[in-house]
């Protein structure tokens, strides 16, 4: 009987190695000290202001216009195109900025990934993983949820977060905020896994053969 249950446990301790993980790289916007860019996060900008590519900026407690915007906590912070902050965008016509945060799922399953997290923005924003819209929030004040179970790929994933500025001729800045909670993907085992993991079966099932022949036999 001990030996079925080392036996079994191996076969266990297999399967459960290539059980659900959280997806690394799915981090929360301002992970870091205000002013400091936000390197998890790739901005692209079609603007009346300025257009081109650049690293957002985590934004400063308590300073304008966060806390206009809901108030930074230790779990995520806003970010923003430049760090002045306050800075006024986009006059005479609406403003896109597309943040960009980018996953692996190299050597997990992408069929059984998934996540949900929450955003804010000023203004709008619609959320894209891979190109294809999942959610669209809108608002600074009151969080817009998004989730996804299907969609990925097994390589590099792209998670876009498209924020619209609406037009304004002054006191005009734009920002996005991001929180992830739960999320989940199943690693795909080694060779190696899969031999521990028949071998304990296999042994589980001899010992259980030689016990019922002793048995037949008594």
């Amino acid at each position: 009987m001990k030996r079925i249950i080392i036996a079994a446990a191996i076969s266990l301790s297999a399967f459960v190695s290539a059980h659900a993980a959280s997806i690394t790289g799915l981090n929360n916007t301002g992970i870091g000290a205000g002013g400091a860019n936000d390197t998890s996060y790739q901005l692209s900008i079609v603007s009346d202001t300025w257009n081109g590519s650049t690293v957002p900026v985590i934004t400063l407690d308590n300073t304008w216009p966060v806390n206009t915007w809901l108030a930074n906590d230790s779990t995520s912070k806003w970010i923003t195109p430049t760090a002045n902050q306050g800075q006024s965008y986009d006059a005479w016509n609406n403003g896109t900025y597309t943040y960009r945060l980018s996953f692996d799922l190299t050597g997990f399953d992408a069929a059984t990934a998934s996540f949900a997290g929450r955003v804010l923005s000023d203004n709008t924003v619609k959320v894209l993983l891979n190109n294809t819209e999942i959610a669209s929030g809108n608002g600074f004040t009151t969080w817009s949820n998004f989730t996804a179970a299907s969609g990925f790929t097994s390589g590099v994933n792209q998670l876009d977060f498209v924020v619209t500025n609406w037009a304004q001729n002054s006191g005009n800045p734009t920002g996005l905020r991001v929180e992830f909670g739960q999320s989940a993907v199943t690693a795909v085992p080694e060779p190696e896994t899969y031999a521990m993991m028949l071998g304990g079966l296999g042994l589980v099932g001899f010992i259980a053969r030689r016990r019922k022949n002793k048995q037949a036999s008594a």
